[in-house]
């Protein structure tokens, strides 16, 4: 009679920390999808679609007078409400949040989590802690995923 092995694992790398000895490196989608901040609320949705991804950053624009906006976000929420509500034609600085929750990449997770749950926010923005500058994106999927299948 042959020996039947158990099904192959279908689950993350055994690398995977689990949530008391993960940071928000181990967990977050490294890079950050973005579009320019002229973009329409379609090109920003078909972004959004076409990549699967729930946030864009809008970079760093400069407005009327010259002076550099900083980094904003949109969500598939901020998407959402804008074409339920007909705006069709919205641009995405109108669209983006400047006011998103930044974490380091060295974060424990756990804090990065209660975050989150406080500031009712479901994505943050990674950021170099000495530019400041965006590396990526940690979402509340990204943190179940640490929990479901974290091991060390």
């Amino acid at each position: 009679m042959p020996i039947s092995a158990a099904p192959p694992s279908t689950h993350g790398s055994f690398l995977m920390p689990s949530l008391e000895h993960a940071r928000v490196a181990d967990a977050m989608h490294p890079g950050v999808l973005r579009c320019d901040s002229e973009a329409t609320l379609t090109e920003v949705a078909r972004l959004m679609t076409n990549h699967h991804v729930h946030c864009v950053a809008v970079g760093a624009a400069r407005g009327a007078d010259g002076e550099r906006l900083g980094w904003g976000i949109v969500t598939d929420r901020d998407v959402l409400h804008a074409g339920l509500e007909g705006g069709g034609e919205a641009l995405a600085r109108e669209l983006a949040s400047h006011s998103f929750v930044t974490v380091a990449p060295d974060t424990p997770l756990r804090d990065a989590g209660e975050l989150m749950l406080t500031r009712k926010v479901s994505h943050l923005l990674v950021v170099d802690p000495l530019s400041q500058r965006p590396m990526g994106i940690l979402s509340t999927l990204d943190v179940a995923g640490v929990i479901a299948w974290g091991e060390c």
